[in-house]
């Protein structure tokens, strides 16, 4: 009887924790209706609007997006948004549900925080290493002719997804990035 409790127990627990991330994450009980054509919908779809703009006006006034590119513009950009957020984050300004909020109250039951890393030893990446030898030299044939259709899709502006799907069946990450540098060019960040 004591174990049906528990589980009842658990059970109304993790309902109210979904209740209360729901709300917390899209906000949805502080608005009237908000999906039958409500104005917080109206109105926040337009600040995504407004913001998107602003930044692509950005870009054109670094030349577009190779300009802004050759200035490292978006890096710089993603860098400083990061740090921003994790500053917000570690702040508490910024509630992340499971990450500064909501947390589980007893730290042994929470997972999703290693307590250390985990690091492969000498004997692991060794065998890792044998691995991919043994993979491409498994169909070494059907990796070339793969590797060349990649590099034709991606010459005639095809679907590379898709090839790609076919050609990591039979090549290596390193021998697929080596055959698109070859198409494409490596790019070279300017200091």
């Amino acid at each position: 009887m004591n174990l049906v409790r528990a589980h009842r127990k658990i059970a109304v627990r993790r309902a109210v924790a979904i209740q209360l991330i729901i709300d917390r994450e899209l906000g949805l009980m502080r608005n009237e209706n908000p999906l039958q054509d409500a104005y917080v919908i109206d109105y926040l779809t337009d600040l995504v609007e407004e913001a998107v703009l602003q930044e692509f006006e950005r870009l054109s006034e670094r030349g577009g997006v190779l300009g802004a590119m050759e200035t490292v513009y978006q890096r710089s950009k993603i860098q400083e948004e990061s740090l921003y957020y994790e500053s917000l984050k570690h702040s508490g300004d910024l509630p992340v549900v499971g990450v500064n909020m909501f947390e589980n109250p007893n730290s042994e039951d929470a997972s999703t925080r290693p307590n250390e890393v985990a690091r492969s030893n000498e004997d692991e990446k060794q065998a890792q290493l044998r691995n991919l030898e043994r993979f491409q030299g498994a169909r070494p044939e059907k990796a070339r002719e793969a590797l060349v259709r990649l590099q034709e899709v991606a010459r005639c502006g095809g679907n590379v997804f898709a090839e790609l799907m076919e050609t990591v069946k039979y090549a290596s990450l390193g021998q697929i990035s080596d055959a698109l540098f070859e198409v494409g060019g490596r790019y070279r960040r300017s200091m």
